[in-house]
Protein backbone atom coordinates (compact mmCIF):
# COMPACT_ATOMS: atom_id res chain seq x y z
CA UNK A 1 0.00 0.00 0.00
CA UNK A 2 1.36 3.39 -1.03
CA UNK A 3 0.95 6.48 1.13
CA UNK A 4 0.83 9.84 -0.66
CA UNK A 5 3.42 12.04 1.12
CA UNK A 6 2.23 14.85 3.39
CA UNK A 7 -1.48 14.07 2.96
CA UNK A 8 -1.56 10.56 4.47
CA UNK A 9 -4.05 9.26 1.88
CA UNK A 10 -3.65 5.54 1.27
CA UNK A 11 -3.54 4.61 -2.41
CA UNK A 12 -3.97 0.88 -2.67
CA UNK A 13 -4.63 -0.91 -6.00
CA UNK A 14 -8.37 -0.22 -5.83
CA UNK A 15 -7.96 3.51 -5.43
CA UNK A 16 -5.22 3.62 -8.03
CA UNK A 17 -7.56 1.95 -10.52
CA UNK A 18 -10.37 4.35 -9.58
CA UNK A 19 -8.14 7.38 -10.18
CA UNK A 20 -7.01 6.02 -13.55
CA UNK A 21 -10.66 5.47 -14.53
CA UNK A 22 -11.49 8.97 -13.31
CA UNK A 23 -8.78 10.21 -15.67
CA UNK A 24 -10.34 8.29 -18.57
CA UNK A 25 -13.77 9.71 -17.72
CA UNK A 26 -12.44 13.26 -17.41
CA UNK A 27 -10.67 12.92 -20.76
CA UNK A 28 -13.80 11.65 -22.52
CA UNK A 29 -16.03 14.37 -21.08
CA UNK A 30 -13.49 17.06 -21.92
CA UNK A 31 -13.14 15.71 -25.43
CA UNK A 32 -16.90 15.73 -26.01
CA UNK A 33 -17.94 18.95 -24.32
CA UNK A 34 -15.72 20.03 -21.41
CA UNK A 35 -16.45 19.60 -17.72
CA UNK A 36 -14.22 16.59 -17.11
CA UNK A 37 -12.89 18.20 -13.94
CA UNK A 38 -16.21 17.30 -12.33
CA UNK A 39 -15.29 13.63 -12.80
CA UNK A 40 -11.74 13.65 -11.46
CA UNK A 41 -11.84 16.51 -8.92
CA UNK A 42 -14.64 15.02 -6.76
CA UNK A 43 -12.86 11.66 -6.88
CA UNK A 44 -9.84 13.20 -5.16
CA UNK A 45 -12.05 14.99 -2.65
CA UNK A 46 -13.81 11.72 -1.81
CA UNK A 47 -10.43 10.12 -1.09
CA UNK A 48 -9.66 12.77 1.50
CA UNK A 49 -7.41 15.24 -0.31
CA UNK A 50 -7.84 18.94 0.59
CA UNK A 51 -9.69 20.97 -2.03
CA UNK A 52 -6.73 23.12 -3.05
CA UNK A 53 -4.43 20.10 -3.33
CA UNK A 54 -7.04 18.25 -5.37
CA UNK A 55 -7.55 21.27 -7.62
CA UNK A 56 -3.91 21.83 -8.56
CA UNK A 57 -3.12 18.10 -8.81
CA UNK A 58 -6.15 17.52 -11.01
CA UNK A 59 -5.22 20.42 -13.32
CA UNK A 60 -1.79 18.92 -13.95
CA UNK A 61 -3.06 15.33 -14.14
CA UNK A 62 -5.76 15.79 -16.79
CA UNK A 63 -3.74 18.10 -19.05
CA UNK A 64 -2.50 15.22 -21.28
CA UNK A 65 -6.14 14.48 -22.08
CA UNK A 66 -6.49 17.89 -23.71
CA UNK A 67 -3.41 17.19 -25.82
CA UNK A 68 -4.78 13.87 -27.06
CA UNK A 69 -8.09 15.61 -27.69
CA UNK A 70 -6.35 17.99 -30.10
CA UNK A 71 -5.03 14.94 -31.95
CA UNK A 72 -8.59 13.72 -32.28
CA UNK A 73 -9.66 17.09 -33.71
CA UNK A 74 -6.59 17.53 -35.93
CA UNK A 75 -8.57 17.99 -39.17
CA UNK A 76 -10.91 20.55 -37.62
CA UNK A 77 -8.00 22.49 -36.12
CA UNK A 78 -5.77 22.45 -39.22
CA UNK A 79 -7.59 25.30 -40.97
CA UNK A 80 -7.82 27.54 -37.91
CA UNK A 81 -4.16 28.23 -37.16
CA UNK A 82 -4.43 32.04 -37.64
CA UNK A 83 -7.33 32.11 -35.18
CA UNK A 84 -5.42 29.93 -32.72
CA UNK A 85 -2.49 32.34 -32.85
CA UNK A 86 -4.80 35.33 -32.35
CA UNK A 87 -6.48 33.78 -29.30
CA UNK A 88 -3.28 32.37 -27.81
CA UNK A 89 -2.36 35.67 -26.16
CA UNK A 90 -5.62 36.23 -24.20
CA UNK A 91 -5.64 32.51 -23.34
CA UNK A 92 -2.10 32.48 -21.93
CA UNK A 93 -2.35 35.83 -20.13
CA UNK A 94 -5.75 34.96 -18.65
CA UNK A 95 -4.63 31.52 -17.51
CA UNK A 96 -1.52 32.96 -15.86
CA UNK A 97 -3.62 35.53 -14.03
CA UNK A 98 -6.12 32.90 -12.89
CA UNK A 99 -3.45 30.50 -11.64
CA UNK A 100 -1.69 33.24 -9.69
CA UNK A 101 -5.01 34.36 -8.17
CA UNK A 102 -5.65 30.81 -6.99
CA UNK A 103 -2.34 30.72 -5.16
CA UNK A 104 -2.66 34.15 -3.50
CA UNK A 105 -6.38 34.52 -2.69
CA UNK A 106 -8.92 32.42 -0.75
CA UNK A 107 -10.38 29.81 -3.13
CA UNK A 108 -13.82 30.14 -1.50
CA UNK A 109 -14.41 33.54 -3.11
CA UNK A 110 -14.20 32.30 -6.68
CA UNK A 111 -15.85 28.97 -5.96
CA UNK A 112 -18.95 30.90 -4.86
CA UNK A 113 -19.21 32.45 -8.31
CA UNK A 114 -18.15 29.35 -10.28
CA UNK A 115 -21.53 27.57 -10.52
CA UNK A 116 -23.25 30.79 -11.61
CA UNK A 117 -20.65 31.35 -14.32
CA UNK A 118 -20.98 27.80 -15.64
CA UNK A 119 -24.79 27.95 -15.59
CA UNK A 120 -24.70 31.25 -17.48
CA UNK A 121 -22.34 29.72 -20.05
CA UNK A 122 -24.65 26.74 -20.54
CA UNK A 123 -27.62 29.06 -21.12
CA UNK A 124 -25.62 31.14 -23.59
CA UNK A 125 -24.61 28.03 -25.49
CA UNK A 126 -28.20 26.76 -25.55
CA UNK A 127 -29.58 29.97 -27.07
CA UNK A 128 -26.63 30.64 -29.40
CA UNK A 129 -28.43 29.49 -32.60
CA UNK A 130 -31.37 31.78 -31.82
CA UNK A 131 -29.09 34.72 -31.08
CA UNK A 132 -27.12 34.18 -34.30
CA UNK A 133 -30.29 34.10 -36.38
CA UNK A 134 -31.73 37.22 -34.75
CA UNK A 135 -28.58 39.27 -35.18
CA UNK A 136 -27.84 38.05 -38.69
CA UNK A 137 -24.51 36.70 -39.84
CA UNK A 138 -23.23 39.88 -41.53
CA UNK A 139 -23.99 42.11 -38.57
CA UNK A 140 -22.62 39.70 -36.01
CA UNK A 141 -19.43 38.97 -37.94
CA UNK A 142 -18.49 42.65 -37.96
CA UNK A 143 -18.88 42.97 -34.20
CA UNK A 144 -17.35 39.74 -32.96
CA UNK A 145 -13.65 40.45 -32.54
CA UNK A 146 -13.83 42.24 -29.18
CA UNK A 147 -16.36 39.81 -27.59
CA UNK A 148 -14.29 36.88 -28.86
CA UNK A 149 -11.01 38.08 -27.35
CA UNK A 150 -12.57 39.41 -24.16
CA UNK A 151 -14.63 36.27 -23.66
CA UNK A 152 -11.63 34.04 -24.27
CA UNK A 153 -9.59 36.03 -21.74
CA UNK A 154 -12.28 35.75 -19.05
CA UNK A 155 -12.66 32.03 -19.70
CA UNK A 156 -8.89 31.63 -19.41
CA UNK A 157 -8.85 33.45 -16.05
CA UNK A 158 -11.54 31.10 -14.83
CA UNK A 159 -9.74 28.08 -16.27
CA UNK A 160 -6.48 29.01 -14.59
CA UNK A 161 -8.25 29.46 -11.28
CA UNK A 162 -10.57 26.47 -11.11
CA UNK A 163 -11.41 25.10 -14.56
CA UNK A 164 -14.55 23.02 -14.00
CA UNK A 165 -16.71 23.60 -17.05
CA UNK A 166 -14.04 25.57 -18.93
CA UNK A 167 -14.90 23.76 -22.16
CA UNK A 168 -18.58 24.65 -21.83
CA UNK A 169 -17.74 28.30 -21.28
CA UNK A 170 -15.32 28.40 -24.22
CA UNK A 171 -17.88 26.76 -26.49
CA UNK A 172 -20.45 29.36 -25.42
CA UNK A 173 -18.07 32.21 -26.28
CA UNK A 174 -16.97 30.64 -29.57
CA UNK A 175 -20.53 29.76 -30.52
CA UNK A 176 -21.73 33.33 -30.02
CA UNK A 177 -18.67 34.99 -31.54
CA UNK A 178 -17.82 32.79 -34.52
CA UNK A 179 -19.97 31.76 -37.51
CA UNK A 180 -18.66 28.19 -37.68
CA UNK A 181 -19.68 24.58 -37.24
CA UNK A 182 -19.87 23.02 -33.81
CA UNK A 183 -17.21 20.45 -34.73
CA UNK A 184 -14.70 23.17 -35.69
CA UNK A 185 -15.57 25.20 -32.59
CA UNK A 186 -15.04 22.07 -30.49
CA UNK A 187 -11.59 21.60 -32.04
CA UNK A 188 -10.68 25.23 -31.37
CA UNK A 189 -12.01 24.95 -27.83
CA UNK A 190 -9.75 21.94 -27.24
CA UNK A 191 -6.65 23.80 -28.45
CA UNK A 192 -7.43 26.77 -26.21
CA UNK A 193 -8.00 24.39 -23.29
CA UNK A 194 -4.52 22.93 -23.87
CA UNK A 195 -3.03 26.43 -23.63
CA UNK A 196 -5.06 27.49 -20.59
CA UNK A 197 -4.54 24.30 -18.61
CA UNK A 198 -0.92 24.02 -19.71
CA UNK A 199 -0.09 27.48 -18.35
CA UNK A 200 -1.94 26.78 -15.10
CA UNK A 201 -0.26 23.38 -14.77
CA UNK A 202 3.18 24.95 -15.22
CA UNK A 203 2.47 27.51 -12.49
CA UNK A 204 1.22 24.80 -10.13
CA UNK A 205 4.20 22.52 -10.79
CA UNK A 206 6.58 25.35 -9.92
CA UNK A 207 4.74 26.94 -7.00
CA UNK A 208 2.36 24.41 -5.45
CA UNK A 209 2.78 20.96 -3.85
CA UNK A 210 1.29 18.18 -5.96
CA UNK A 211 0.43 14.53 -5.34
CA UNK A 212 2.60 13.12 -8.10
CA UNK A 213 1.29 9.57 -7.93
CA UNK A 214 -2.22 10.90 -8.53
CA UNK A 215 -0.92 13.10 -11.34
CA UNK A 216 0.53 10.01 -13.06
CA UNK A 217 -2.68 8.00 -12.68
CA UNK A 218 -4.93 10.78 -13.94
CA UNK A 219 -2.56 11.56 -16.80
CA UNK A 220 -2.46 7.98 -18.06
CA UNK A 221 -6.24 7.74 -18.02
CA UNK A 222 -6.97 11.17 -19.49
CA UNK A 223 -4.53 10.59 -22.34
CA UNK A 224 -6.74 7.74 -23.58
CA UNK A 225 -10.02 9.43 -22.68
CA UNK A 226 -9.22 12.71 -24.45
CA UNK A 227 -8.73 11.02 -27.82
CA UNK A 228 -11.84 8.87 -27.37
CA UNK A 229 -13.91 11.91 -26.42
CA UNK A 230 -12.75 13.90 -29.46
CA UNK A 231 -13.63 11.08 -31.84
CA UNK A 232 -17.02 10.68 -30.17
CA UNK A 233 -17.73 14.41 -30.51
CA UNK A 234 -17.14 14.22 -34.27
CA UNK A 235 -19.65 11.38 -34.65
CA UNK A 236 -22.48 12.98 -32.67
CA UNK A 237 -24.96 15.18 -34.63
CA UNK A 238 -24.70 18.91 -33.81
CA UNK A 239 -28.10 19.21 -32.03
CA UNK A 240 -27.32 16.16 -29.90
CA UNK A 241 -23.84 17.47 -29.10
CA UNK A 242 -25.29 20.87 -28.20
CA UNK A 243 -27.73 19.17 -25.83
CA UNK A 244 -24.90 17.18 -24.25
CA UNK A 245 -22.86 20.37 -23.75
CA UNK A 246 -25.80 22.13 -22.09
CA UNK A 247 -26.50 19.13 -19.86
CA UNK A 248 -22.84 18.84 -18.88
CA UNK A 249 -22.77 22.54 -18.03
CA UNK A 250 -25.97 22.33 -16.00
CA UNK A 251 -24.79 19.21 -14.17
CA UNK A 252 -21.44 20.87 -13.45
CA UNK A 253 -23.17 23.92 -11.99
CA UNK A 254 -25.52 21.75 -9.93
CA UNK A 255 -22.60 19.73 -8.55
CA UNK A 256 -20.82 22.93 -7.51
CA UNK A 257 -23.98 24.37 -5.96
CA UNK A 258 -24.27 21.18 -3.93
CA UNK A 259 -20.69 21.61 -2.68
Amino acid sequence: MTIAPLWGVALGPGRQALLALAGVGAGIVNGVAGGGTLVSFPTMLAMGYPALTANVTNTVGIWPGYVSGVAGFRREVAGQRPLVRALAVPSIVGALLGAVLLLVTPPSDFKTAAPWLILFAAVLFAVQPLVARRLGESHVASARRLPLHAGTFLCAVYGGYFGAGLGVMLLAVLGLALPDTLARSSGLRTVLSVLVNGVAAFVFVVHSPLVWEVVALLASGSLVGGWLGARLALRVPAPVLRTIVVLVGTATAARLFAG
